[in-house]
């Protein structure tokens, strides 16, 4: 695919590819700190995963006023994706929200834009952990 076809990517398949991201940031993050018991290690991954915790990492980023023009219009791409489906434990809103920060990862992964991927990440592990007391 061309750049330009990688920039204009809808928000679920940005955020498939957004999702992949974090994913990985978060178990490196985990096994650098020294956390290797693989049941700690899950239930520590899944406070920062989870479309709870990555729409509080989004709106912490946004109440932070940190996110470029482009950012907030790729983020909005995601949050009114239309999803066919929403995981049984959280509401739609919640759902966009997170889809929105994973389109934002995604997008400044395909883009080559990292740089401010990984100042994003390493943003977002520090909200989750505010988040969870850490």
């Amino acid at each position: 695919m061309s750049q330009r076809e990688l920039r204009q990517l809808n928000g679920l398949a940005l955020a498939y590819m957004g999702d992949a991201v974090f994913e990985k940031h978060v178990r490196y993050t985990l096994l650098t700190q020294g956390k290797v018991r693989p049941n700690r290690l899950h239930q520590e991954a899944t406070t920062y995963v989870s479309a709870k915790a990555q729409a509080a990492i989004l709106r912490a980023l946004e109440a932070e006023d940190v996110l470029t023009d482009e950012e907030k219009q790729i983020v909005r791409r995601g949050r009114n994706a239309k999803s066919h489906t929403v995981p049984k434990y959280t509401d739609v809103q919640t759902y966009g929200y997170a889809t929105g920060f994973e389109a934002l990862l995604g997008y400044l992964y395909v883009t080559d834009a990292h740089d401010r991927l990984q100042q994003l990440l390493q943003r977002a592990m520090v909200l989750g952990a505010k988040k969870e007391g850490r």
